[in-house]
Formats: structure tokens, sequence, C-alpha cells
């Protein structure tokens, strides 16, 4: 009988633990909600799902939290709550948990959570406000300055290039962390830190790799965000100028280059069977022989999108380096020789221009794409008119030395003057992302930003 009470009274402990944990998030949540009106749509986002050990986490649909964890970090600080509660949707709302590579799982947590601090820090809310802040600020003076834009995939790369001392990072992780990243990584990528959560916590839910979808659902979210703070919720002014930065950068539309290089591409016929076309003589003189049996005889050619002749133009005012430079072509190349994207017979241009043109070659085959690559010097370092290019492909279209010109491909930084009138071709300009750059470009221009990763990756 004793111990049958003594069982009840556990379970009344538990169940009031459980209760006013809960209490404490609402709170948490009403409390976010009443300062960042903008973020509705994502605080409201995760279900509340309490677990029976462990600290909090989030796999992007519900907040898992252990509720004697958020009765310890509220009574250590009334704040902390609201705060973890905050730093975990925006992991989601900036998708870190959404790993489409392998990590160093210890340094891209580290580089989420420092960020997320950071982006917290700077909304000033005293709802939020935590002992700790102060020394988050000072130790990251120390990356702020290296790393450019302050973005977790920007500060991780500094990581992987620069490994902090373990006594580093064990400080920093202590400092930043405020939620579990297990839920992160799939088993492949995270076997060891599985292990651990096996051994450690065995009552946690095992947290799988989030699905897909949910991914799009969050990219949703954050775009809608990004839009109420450029619109409606303009009044959050400086205090939300980090994070309204951040998420610009983040939804900045990504396209697939290859995808992207063949907007250049032209109509024309290639010597290829056609399984979706047939020769219709054959086809009426078999009914017509037959009665009811047509002949199929599929076409030798058919009409495909390839790129048979268009111009890049090479910023050579010595904004942009040599390195990326020849990166750059190299990235093109490689698509270019692929045998579906361009006619056998081919007319490249390669200029390199700064306030004229200082060198061209003629591309004609695979050969030649080999040579340019490898003879190429840049040339000029001068400033930047883009005009002399236009001018340029002007006059070789009226020679007749650019037939089926399709575009013209200009890799710069976007600062220069531009030609006034719109050209009778395609033009895109491929800027190199520069956060001091605005790429004023005309209205005309078609625009791919590249990060300096996005050309060097697979090279």
């Amino acid at each position: 009988m004793i111990y049958n009470v003594g069982m009840m009274n556990e379970e009344t402990k538990k169940l009031k633990a459980d209760l006013l944990a809960g209490e404490i998030l609402q709170m948490a949540y009403a409390s976010l909600l009443l300062h960042l009106r903008f973020m509705e749509s994502a605080l409201g986002r995760l279900d509340f799902t309490p677990m029976p050990k462990g600290t909090t986490w989030t796999d992007g649909q519900r907040y898992s939290y252990s509720p004697m964890h958020v009765l310890l970090r509220y009574k250590a600080e009334q704040t902390n709550p609201a705060r973890e509660y905050l730093h975990s949707v925006l992991h989601c709302v900036f998708r870190h948990m959404y790993l489409h590579a392998p990590v160093q799982k210890q340094y891209w947590s580290l580089a989420c959570d420092m960020v997320v601090e950071d982006l917290i820090a700077e909304l000033k809310l005293r709802s939020v406000a935590v002992a700790r802040q102060d020394a988050q600020q000072a130790a990251l003076e120390r990356y702020r300055g290296r790393v450019q834009p302050f973005t977790a995939e920007k500060l991780y790369r500094y990581f992987a290039d620069n490994p902090l001392p373990e006594e580093e990072r064990l400080r920093l992780e202590e400092l930043f962390c405020a939620d579990d990243h297990r839920g992160w990584f799939s088993e492949d990528n995270d076997r060891e830190q599985q292990n651990e959560q096996n051994e450690e916590s065995p009552d946690i839910p095992e947290p799988n790799k989030p699905p897909m979808e949910t991914e799009q659902d969050w990219k949703d979210v954050s775009d809608s965000i990004e839009e109420d703070l450029e619109t409606i919720s303009r009044e959050a002014g400086d205090a939300a100028a980090g994070l309204r930065k951040a998420l610009k950068k983040l939804n900045r539309e990504k396209r697939d280059y290859a995808a992207f290089l063949r907007k250049f591409a032209v109509r024309g016929e290639v010597m290829q069977l056609d399984p979706a076309e047939f020769d219709y003589i054959y086809y009426t003189y078999g009914l017509r022989l037959y009665g009811n049996l047509p002949l199929i005889e599929p076409l030798e050619y058919r009409e495909d999108l390839r790129i048979r002749s268009f111009v890049i133009a090479l910023d050579t005012s010595g904004s942009i380096s040599e390195e990326l430079v020849h990166a750059f072509l190299q990235k093109t190349f490689n698509i270019l020789k692929a045998s579906e994207s361009f006619f056998s017979r081919v007319d490249l241009r390669i200029l390199q221009c700064d306030l004229q043109i200082q060198d061209e070659v003629r591309v004609t085959s695979q050969k030649d794409l080999d040579a340019a690559l490898e003879s190429l010097t840049l040339k000029g370092f001068g400033g930047t008119d883009f005009r002399p290019v236009f001018e340029y492909v002007d006059r070789q279209i009226r020679a007749g030395e650019l037939p089926q010109m399709k575009g013209l491909l200009y890799f710069t930084d976007g600062c220069g003057s531009y030609p006034q009138q719109k050209p009778d071709y395609d033009t895109a300009f491929v800027f190199l992302e520069n956060e001091g750059n605005q790429y004023e470009v005309p209205p005309w221009a078609i625009r791919l930003t590249l990060e300096p990763e996005e050309i060097l990756e697979d090279l």
C-alpha cells in the first residue's frame, strides 16, 4: 500500500512538472509572438512534444523538450525557455537541419548556433536576453571581421579551413549551444553520435532525418517572413535589419548554371534518331498498301536546343581574381563539352575587357576549348566599361561573323558603365557574390549571382 502511494506521488510530481513546463513554453511562445509578429508563421509551426529525458531538439515539425530541463532552465533564468525556443525556430527558418552533403557535424552545429545567437542578440528583446549574451558578443567579434557575410555556411567553411583547438571549440559550444542537433544527421553521417545518444539518453525518441517536403515548407515560411519585413513590419527597423539581410541572402534565387547556360541555345537539327517522330510518307504508304498496317520509320534527325554561337566576356578590371576567371571558364567549358549541350560546330568568342577590349579568342571545336583555357592569361586591369563589348558584338553581327548569335554572357563584379539601349540578343551578367555590390543592371539584362564556392565546386 505504501509502495502504491509512493508511486502515485511520483506520478503526481511528473504530471505537475509536465503541466508547468508546458505553461512555461506557452508563455514563452506568447511573449515571442507579442514582439515578433512578423515571425508568427514560424513560431506557431512547431508542435510542443514532451519527452522523458534529454534537453530540447527539433526536426522541423515538432519542438521536443524534457519538462525537467525546461523547469531547470527557467529556474536558472526566466528568459531561457523563450530564447531557446526562438533559437530552434531560427534553425528551421534558415533550414540548418536539411543537409544535402556530408559535413563535419561539430563545426556545422557550432557555426549554426553562433549565427543564430548573434541574430537573436541583434533583435534586442528583453524577453530573450540572457546573462551569457555579453560573453557571446565578445567571442563573435573575433570572427565577424574574418567571415563576410556572417552566415552559417561561411562560418562553417572558415572553421573547416581553420580548425579550432579542441579546448576553444568546446568553450564556444558551451557558450552558444541552446538545443540538441542530433536529429540533423543521418545514420551514415552521424553513426558515432547516434551511438552516444543510445548510451546516454535511451528514452529520447530517436530523431529521424526530416522529410524533404518539410524543407520546402520552411522555405515558404522564410520567404513570407522576408516579405513581411520588407513591407508590413518595416517598423521593426534596425532591430530586425540583420535578420532581414540574412533572409534576403538565404532566399536569393540559386539556379543551376548548366540550365542557365542553355538559355543561349538555339533550335536546330541534329543527326540523331528521334523515337517520338516518324516519317509520314511511310506511315500513309503502309495504310494504303496493307489497309491497317502503317509503316513506322523514325527520323534520323531531330530538332533540339543546342548552343551554336555566343560570346563570353570577362571583366579584367582587376576586381576578379585570375583563379576565379579560370574556374568560371572551366566550369562553362565542362558544360559545353557535354555532347547534348552544343552543336558539333560552335562559334564561341572569349573577350577580355576593362575600359576596352584587351584580347579575343575564337573557339570552334573542343580542341580549341582546351587550348584556350590552358593558354589564357588575363590582360587589362583598368576600369570597367561594358559598352565596348556590346559595340564589338554588334559589329560582328552586321559583318555576318556571328550567325545565329543568341546571347552574351558577361562575368563581372557588376560595377561599370552599361549600354543605354537593349541589344538584339539576350544578355546575361554573371556576378561574383560581393556584399558591397548592388548590381544595378538594366531591366533588359538577365542576371545570375554565383558565390566563389559555386564556381570552384566540382572542378
